[in-house]
């Protein structure tokens, strides 16, 4: 028995890298399989038929999967591919939230159209499958009046954890995805779903975007048996973990997975207090107190 033999999941994005190794794992533990691609660029451009070949390697392996080609930043085509999901297997317990492109350059040289390409597809496009599937399992905890079990994934980078030089577009659509996570986890948890963030990394189209970017790995190209710290699949047993029964306890989480590393992120979180005795702050004042009691180091320019 697979550990999610009966489920129904959607991965977005998933016609090549990480997106197909995170839907290659969800099969081989027996899940069945909308696998959504909108077959266009690493940039947003066109569209074409990419999640046929994850399909593909699906059926060949003994799976079910169907294709999906709609624009997950479309609300419409959004709701579409839920509706898919429970026409095609009768049901929907896993949404994984993988689809992205990216389009880097400085502030000084992004277009307010590369910015918004950016944003709506990752953020939106991550919003509108969730809101969908949210819909969906409310409906469906009224009617039965039990829980639904059911998963959303979503996908964070280390960019939108920490910043990265170029990506004032993708760094803010990621960060704001984990905040989407938590919020949602609020939201949905009562009737029985919960939702999390994987945090991976690997050599994929995104980061061939990148200057010395390593060699592009397809996720079904590494052998299980073998290991390749850059292989796209390397966060996917997370994943498939994160959507199984066993994580009905986890919920809110932001995850990062980096070659054999499984790292819980611990967030924003409240650092160094100073408090000034229900006193208004005296901004003149202002600056040694922070360099002293929360930097713990000097202002630079500042004279005390």
């Amino acid at each position: 028995m697979g550990m999610l033999d009966g489920k129904v999941a959607i991965v977005t994005g998933a016609g090549h890298g990480i997106g197909r190794g995170h839907a290659l794992e969800l099969a081989k533990h027996g899940a069945k399989i909308v696998i959504n691609d909108l077959g266009g660029s690493v940039k947003g451009e066109g569209v074409g038929r990419d999640a046929d070949l994850t399909v593909e390697i699906i059926k060949a392996r003994g799976g079910e999967a169907v294709a999906n080609y709609g624009d997950v930043s479309d609300y419409e085509a959004s709701g579409q591919m839920i509706a898919q999901a429970i026409d095609a297997f009768g049901r929907l317990d896993i949404l994984v939230n993988n689809a992205g492109i990216v389009r880097d350059g400085s502030i000084f040289n992004m277009t307010p159209e590369d910015f918004d390409a950016v944003i709506k597809v990752h953020l939106r496009g991550t919003w509108a499958p969730c809101k969908h599937a949210a819909v969906h399992w409310r409906n469906v905890n009224k009617e039965t009046g039990e829980k639904v079990n059911g998963r959303i994934i979503n996908t964070v980078s280390g960019a939108g954890l920490t910043g990265n030089f170029g990506q004032t577009n993708y760094a803010p659509a990621k960060a704001a995805i984990a905040s989407l996570t938590q919020t949602l986890s609020l939201e949905l948890y009562k009737m029985g779903v919960t939702v999390n963030a994987v945090g991976p990394a690997a050599a994929t189209r995104i980061t061939g975007t990148m200057p010395n970017a390593p060699a592009v790995i397809e996720a079904d190209e590494v052998p299980e048996d073998e290991w390749n710290r850059m292989d796209p699949s390397v966060s996917s047993p997370l994943v498939a973990w994160l959507a199984s029964d066993e994580a009905d306890h986890v919920t809110g989480q932001i995850i990062r997975a980096v070659a054999e590393n499984i790292i819980l992120m611990k967030g924003w979180a409240d650092g160094p207090t100073i408090n000034n005795n229900s006193k208004r702050w005296d901004a003149t004042k202002l600056g040694q107190q922070l360099a002293t009691d929360v930097f713990f180091t000097r202002a630079p320019g500042l004279r005390y």
